[in-house]
Parts: structure tokens; C-alpha cells; sequence
């Protein structure tokens, strides 16, 4: 099975679904690799925390697209990144909120230091989606990127985590659906967001 039909197949299901799939699969981009230790999923129309919730705009299409593309918004003066899943016209997304650096960590320590004055622990660097996607070099330039290629961010699909190790919870500062536990993380890992309540829309 190629590359591309392994990541189709992971990516195949509803968001809540495919979500903790991805834990522990790795995205690169830019020199720096990290593993995925948080995912927060979003079903479109059916979800009212979602971009896609009341339709489709400029700015969130590539949720519409095939599964397997980058979703990158800008909230707030940074990036988030999502990965595409269920089939072409079904907008669902998968926020990458946190993770560990596994390679790159030099060079993703220097560009969180651009932005801080004091030293970040490195199982903070790519804690947050902001932060996740600034280790990464992830930029609004990336949106809509295949993620089976290597001329951009790319992800390599790990195998899948026993249910044991996986925990889930409500989503991080989403105002609307707040009791909704889509949000997935690897248990006991340091890297994995502090839950807190709402202040802004997603």
C-alpha cells in the first residue's frame, strides 16, 4: 500500500472518528519534525464551534476539499493547521493543537525565541496550535497543501496508539459545543495543552 493510500484510509470517517489517529504521527515542514500529541476535531455543518458551520467562504474552502490537504488560518497573530478528513464536500478538520519536536529541535527553539524573552522547556515549544505551527514554519502560505507530497508540510502516518493511551475531553477555548469531548491527547504526555474555558470565538 502506498504512502498516499495508507494516509486516504486513516483519514477516511467523521472527525471524532479519524481524531485520535493521528496521535503520534509525525508532521514535518522546514527542518523540524513533531509528533502529534493533541487533536481537537471539528465536523462542519454539524458542529457550530467549526469554520465551516454556516458555510463555505474563502477563507476555510480547503475544508472542503479531498481529505488529506492542510486547513491554515490565522487567528490572533498566528497560524493554526488542520488536517482534511472525510470526502470531498464534507468540511471537517482536525486541529493539530500540540506536540512534541522530535527533530529541528535547535531551529524551532530559535524561531519560539523570536517571539518570547525568556527560555521555553522544550516540551513547551510545541505546545498550543500557535505555537506548534511557528516551531514548524508553518505559514497562511501553506494552506491547502497535499500532505502525501514532500514539497511542503508532509505527515507520516504512524501506526495507530492503543485506546489505553488515549484520552479525550472537551475542546480548548471553543465558545459554542462546549461540552463536546472531541478533543484527543496522548495520556501523561508533558507536551499536551492546559484546558481552559472559553474567552473568544475559534
Amino acid at each position: 500500500m502506498s504512502r498516499q493510500e495508507d494516509l486516504d484510509t486513516a483519514l477516511a470517517g467523521t472527525a471524532p472518528q479519524v481524531a485520535p489517529r493521528l496521535l503520534g504521527s509525525v508532521l514535518h515542514h522546514d527542518h523540524v519534525a513533531v509528533r502529534i500529541t493533541e487533536v481537537e476535531a471539528y465536523a462542519g455543518p454539524d458542529d457550530p464551534a467549526s469554520h465551516a458551520w454556516r458555510g463555505e467562504t474563502a477563507r476555510n474552502r480547503t475544508m472542503f476539499g479531498p481529505r488529506g490537504h492542510l486547513y491554515v488560518y490565522s487567528m490572533h497573530g498566528h497560524h493554526c493547521c488542520n488536517v482534511v478528513c472525510a470526502d470531498p464536500g464534507t468540511p471537517t478538520g482536525l486541529l493539530i493543537r500540540a506536540g512534541e519536536v522530535v527533530a529541528g529541535v535547535d531551529l524551532a527553539r530559535e524561531r519560539r525565541a523570536a517571539h518570547r524573552r525568556t527560555a521555553i522547556p522544550e516540551h513547551q515549544l510545541a505546545r498550543g496550535p500557535g505555537n506548534l505551527t511557528r516551531c514548524l514554519g508553518i505559514t497562511r502560505s501553506d494552506d491547502g497543501t497535499d500532505l502525501r507530497n514532500h514539497c511542503g508540510p508532509w505527515l507520516e502516518l504512524r501506526p495507530p496508539l492503543p485506546l489505553a493511551e488515549v484520552r479525550s475531553g472537551p475542546r480548548v477555548g471553543v465558545p459554542r459545543a462546549v461540552d463536546v469531548a472531541w478533543r484527543f491527547w496522548i495520556a501523561g504526555d508533558p507536551s499536551v495543552s492546559s484546558f481552559r474555558p472559553a474567552r473568544s470565538s475559534r
